[in-house]
């Protein structure tokens, strides 16, 4: 049998999704290589160390574990191999105004007993709310998403279509939610998760049902040092298997031979590609790389998709600790519906936010210096606002200021480090479409076969992956997204 030749395939990106498609790659002895625009990897999942703390400068959710330790058995290793992981418990505190709070606890039967509590039997219909997302999350993670979505005939089979139905698609999350529970508070923890899918819970589909599940069932972790055990896992096990990653090389050319791409180059160097795979901002790779006529979609049809939201975040140090305060926080203090429709409807900074606060140090007390406090505060916004230094510092200091107010605690004067992140830093850093934090939003037809294509349209040898196509944003969608890429390329090289 004639020995197959190597094949060289350069991928675009250190993200989740480039180095998971990296992995599956190179097992088959290709030489696979990543080139990563920043001097870091990991993509949005970066970290960096200032005075003393260490922050994780995306993710800070670990969610649907059992995804993540699926890759890893794929390559005969294990999540405990690299890092150690740890439930989070309570998942988070949510505040709904000064004298209103909840903490969610990681056991099931508290949830209930909490559930109960508020709103009289609301726990058996929680029981029955969950048992319909364990289905759909059981369909969608086995089935639809490990789908490359070329096709509608994908997504033709007895399973699926038997249980169409029980997948909520054509009702809404606002509708489905309403119909098992009527307390403010238990709609607002069940409507919080789709907050960064890209709609308002009338918009999205009950599919989505399915995130409750994950959330409250499969719960919230978190690896001990932060998310970027996560990256450093993933990049250990990709360097293992021979994958080479040169950062400080941004893509900026191909060039081109017989309607696909022979080489790729960057800001210092040309490398040689018989496949080409783009973990990168797929808009800014279609849109800014390739030459127009090989282009796969239009400026049109870009401008007409909706994306997830940005974010403006601050990244805090704090010299004492912080009372009254979990790992994770979300302040629901405001309006609700209206932070929602100024995301989504009618696109502005927001007039009374929502926001999130995250202290890894309660967990981790490393990642601050002692009797220190490490703390996140992020505001999810509509992408393509205005960014500039004086609307972040007007946020700051109102955010600032309603945390302190329900905290029932001083902290501004124990403030010794301060960086801000927002739409301007998501586009230079990422080249991301409109400063979006998160990719493509989740709706009915921005799903599946609807998202832009993993495949070239007209160059037979580039592909994509992402948080921009299949199946779509967050960190466990995106290792699966690079594992289909793979799967899609091995495909054309043994055909």
């Amino acid at each position: 049998m004639q020995k197959r030749n190597k094949k060289n395939i350069c991928i675009i990106g250190s993200g989740f999704a480039g180095l998971s498609a990296a992995t599956h790659l190179v097992e088959e002895g290709n030489n696979v290589y990543i080139l990563e625009k920043n001097s870091t990897n990991g993509g949005r999942a970066r970290k960096f160390n200032a005075k003393g703390f260490t922050f994780d400068m995306g993710p800070s959710w670990y969610w649907m574990p059992d995804v993540i330790e699926t890759y890893f058995k794929t390559f005969e290793k294990e999540v405990n191999n690299y890092f150690d992981l740890v439930r989070i418990d309570p998942s988070y505190k949510i505040f709904f105004s000064l004298n209103d709070k909840i903490n969610i606890p990681a056991n099931y039967e508290k949830i209930k007993e909490l559930f109960e509590k508020l709103e009289e039997g609301s726990s058996k219909k929680l029981d029955i709310f969950l048992s319909k997302a364990k289905y759909k999350y059981e369909i969608g993670i086995n089935n639809l998403v490990h789908k490359p979505s070329k096709s509608i005939t994908e997504f033709i089979n007895y399973d699926i279509l038997k249980g169409i139905f029980k997948m909520d698609i054509f009702s809404s999350m606002h509708s489905h939610i309403r119909k098992y529970f009527q307390h403010e508070f238990l709609i607002k923890l069940l409507e919080f998760p789709i907050l960064f899918l890209g709609a308002t819970s009338k918009t999205l589909p009950a599919l989505y049902s399915l995130i409750n599940y994950a959330d409250i069932k499969l719960g919230t972790w978190y690896p001990k040092g932060g998310i970027y055990k996560l990256v450093e896992a993933m990049v250990s096990l990709a360097k293992e298997r021979g994958v080479k990653i040169y950062n400080n090389e941004e893509v900026v050319e191909f060039n081109y031979k017989n309607n696909a791409i022979s080489h790729v180059i960057t800001t210092k160097k040309t490398y040689d590609a018989d496949y080409v795979i783009c973990g990168a901002d797929y808009n800014h790779i279609d849109q800014n790389v390739i030459i127009k006529k090989y282009r796969n979609y239009s400026p049109s049809y870009w401008g007409k998709k909706t994306m997830t939201p940005s974010a403006l975040i601050f990244y805090i140090g704090i010299n004492k600790k912080i009372k009254n305060v979990k790992h994770h926080c979300l302040f629901f203090d405001k309006d609700f519906n209206n932070h929602f429709k100024e995301i989504y409807n009618t696109p502005r900074w927001p007039s009374d936010p929502l926001f999130y606060a995250s202290f890894s140090s309660k967990t981790n007390p490393k990642t601050a210096p002692k009797n220190h406090e490490n703390m996140v505060l992020l505001i999810p916004i509509a992408p393509e606002l205005e960014d500039n230094k004086l609307i972040r510092n007007k946020y700051f200091e109102l955010i600032i200021s309603r945390f302190e107010k329900i905290t029932k605690q001083s902290i501004r004067n124990n403030i010794i480090y301060k960086r801000s992140y927002a739409i301007r830093d998501f586009k230079k850093d990422y080249n991301s479409f409109k400063g979006n934090a998160y990719g493509l939003a989740n709706t009915l037809f921005q799903t599946a076969i609807f998202k832009p294509s993993i495949r070239s349209k007209k160059l037979k040898n580039l592909f994509f992956c992402g948080q921009l196509t299949v199946p779509g944003p967050g960190v466990p969608p995106a290792i699966i997204s690079g594992g289909i890429v793979a799967k899609e390329v091995k495909k054309q090289i043994t055909s």
